[in-house]
């Protein structure tokens, strides 16, 4: 049986729709909260790297230690998909600089393809622009030899791909009702500073998030059997 292995950085930002592509496909799924549980024994066949509140470039040793761990999976070709927090972890272990942006991006936010996108085995087939969901404040550069795969106008990158079989994502395709809901009593001080409300965003991505997992299943689909 095929093996996923989900790095958490808190209880509450989970694999959401990740894990339900995961069981429809007979993958098992082993999770581990890493400032608490430490980093596992290895990636098994699929490497999920979720969000939180903390910042890659924080001193904490346990952030320094995970960077190292998805460097080396990175570079060994392990199949990759890092969101938000995740993400950002793996521009960092690439080595470019990850930095905050220009303001928050919280709940549903327009993203554009980049025209490299269109050659892309996921996002290939996806409209030039849609919403996903968002909740982050830092943003990143391009790291080297990496391809860019979307934008906004807030950070010009959203999400870029490493190899064949990498892909950082800046935003949440596998978010649910219950991780929203999280979020919104988790992260309260981000609501008010972007002047939200958790009514107003529930109420704007609830009827957005059923694409946004079609997109989460066809990505983990193809990271477990490529399109070749």
């Amino acid at each position: 049986m095929s093996r996923a292995v989900c790095l958490q950085h808190v209880p509450f930002e989970g694999p959401g729709a990740f894990a339900t592509a995961l069981k429809s496909r007979g993958v098992s799924l082993d999770r581990h909260l890493v400032p608490q549980d430490g980093l596992p024994k290895d990636t098994g066949d699929l490497l999920i790297v979720m969000g939180g509140p903390m910042s890659v470039n924080d001193s904490d040793r346990w952030i320094a230690e995970e960077t190292a761990f998805i460097r080396s999976a990175l570079l060994n070709g392990t199949p990759v998909v890092g969101v938000c927090l995740g993400s950002q972890f793996m521009a960092k272990a690439l080595g470019a600089t990850v930095r905050s942006g220009k303001a928050l991006e919280i709940g549903m936010t327009p993203i554009s393809l980049t025209p490299e996108a269109k050659q892309d085995p996921v996002f290939g087939t996806l409209p030039d622009s849609f919403d996903v969901f968002e909740w982050h404040g830092e943003i990143f550069d391009l790291p080297n030899n990496c391809i860019p795969l979307a934008g906004s106008v807030i950070a010009p990158l959203q999400a870029f791909r490493f190899g064949a079989l990498a892909y950082g994502l800046l935003f949440h395709l596998e978010m649910e009702e219950q991780g929203i809901d999280a979020l919104c009593q988790e992260c309260a001080p981000d609501l008010t500073n972007a002047r939200l409300t958790p009514p107003e965003v529930k109420a704007i991505a609830l009827p957005q998030l059923p694409p946004l997992h079609r997109i989460a299943d066809r990505l983990i689909g193809h990271l477990l059997a490529p399109t070749r």
